[in-house]
């Protein structure tokens, strides 16, 4: 949590303060200073407040403009006041977006989508790709124990398995989509031209905007199906305690769902739920302000400062609410990723007769009693088990 909401922070268009003293600019007339112009160069944080507080009077005098603070607004009062986005703009339509002006944590924004994102994203996806195959070289695939009985046992209903490959089928479009948005650039074009990677974009961005109802849809599904079975418990304590059977010669007992499947299942539900969030407000640009309102409240009851983040800002204007919602979109479904790829590992080519869980829906009672047996003695002792071991 404090490693993803010091990332919001720096999303918010300003890097990490850094102690400074404020420069004497008796020598510049309460201008900036080289040292200033170093600093910024040097990708340092500026205590710019001599400028953005510097705007003038704008009241003034009535009908008097462009006479300095006695009198009005000067010509660069103004212009900062436009860049700092404090200018008395009046427009006649387009709302508060549109008297914006300038907003120059724009170039912010595209920086930090074209740097830290692209590279710790990728990074993230590859490393654990990696770390899955040097898994798989030395523990190999994980076998039944003995031989199958040759009787299944009902693992998922067709509803349930009809959630779950929604959920996971949008979500394998949305991301393959999302990549393609974020690095077309420098994946396709190059080697496909520039027209092909406008073609992917504009077909990955329709698809992308309407698969994302289907993952909506499939992520309330199974939070309503499985959330029961997910709550924690004290078999949960076993289950990590033994990693999951890799410590230890057997495989503890869990039920329907297991420590390492109820961490997939809330990951998915709650980054899932900010993913589904930030991508209304991008669906609906200006309409679903998130960020200030979340910084209030961060700030409010002492978060931000338990975290060591600061006084996070609590003004963005409706351009900043935008870009945010977007970076931490991406940021979220970077992890996510990550998440569902060691799941798919888990449920292919790790684990011998896991797909069937989803695939038919059937398991061996041998795969069932050696990873869920609790919940097996719970299914065979039920009436309809008993009826059909009858």
């Amino acid at each position: 949590m404090r490693v993803l909401l010091w990332l919001l922070v720096c999303l918010t268009m300003a890097m990490p303060a850094t102690a400074q003293t404020t420069p004497d600019r008796t020598a510049t007339g309460g201008a900036q200073t080289l040292a200033d112009i170093m600093a910024r160069q040097n990708g340092e944080a500026v205590d710019d407040a001599f400028r953005r507080d510097n705007i003038g009077d704008p009241a003034g005098t009535p009908g008097v403009s462009h006479l300095g603070t006695r009198g009005g607004v000067s010509d660069p009062e103004f212009w900062r006041g436009l860049r700092y986005g404090s200018a008395d703009v009046t427009v006649s339509a387009g709302g508060e977006v549109a008297t914006v002006l300038v907003q120059d944590g724009g170039m912010k924004w595209l920086t930090f989508r074209a740097g830290p994102l692209r590279q710790y994203g990728g990074w993230l996806l590859m490393g654990t790709i990696a770390l899955l195959v040097v898994f798989y070289v030395l523990r190999g695939k994980i076998l039944i124990d003995g031989e199958k009985t040759g009787r299944t046992v009902t693992r998922f209903k067709a509803f349930e398995r009809f959630g779950h490959w929604l959920l996971a089928g949008s979500f394998i479009l949305l991301g393959i989509t999302g990549l393609f948005n974020l690095f077309g650039r420098i994946w396709i074009a190059p080697y496909l031209g520039k027209e092909a990677n406008a073609t992917l974009l504009e077909l990955g961005k329709w698809v992308h905007n309407n698969v994302a109802w289907a993952f909506i849809a499939g992520l309330v599904i199974i939070f309503v199906m499985w959330v029961i079975h997910n709550l924690p418990n004290r078999t949960d304590l076993v289950w990590i305690s033994q990693a999951g059977g890799i410590v230890g010669s057997k495989h503890p007992p869990a039920k329907k769902f297991n420590a390492g499947q109820k961490v997939i299942f809330w990951s998915v539900v709650l980054f899932g739920a900010s993913i589904s969030i930030t991508g209304l407000s991008l669906l609906f640009p200006y309409e679903l302000p998130l960020f200030a309102k979340s910084f209030a409240l961060a700030n409010d009851i002492g978060l931000s400062g338990l975290l060591g983040l600061g006084e996070l800002s609590e003004t963005l204007a409706p351009q900043e609410e935008m870009q945010l919602a977007q970076l931490w979109h991406a940021i979220l479904a970077f992890v996510l990723m990550a998440i569902i790829i060691a799941h798919i590992y888990i449920g292919s080519v790790g684990m011998e007769g896991a797909y069937d869980a989803m695939g038919s829906g059937e398991v061996d009672e041998a795969w069932a009693k050696q990873h869920h047996s609790i919940w097996l003695e719970e299914v065979q002792n039920s009436p309809s088990g008993k009826q059909a071991n009858d």
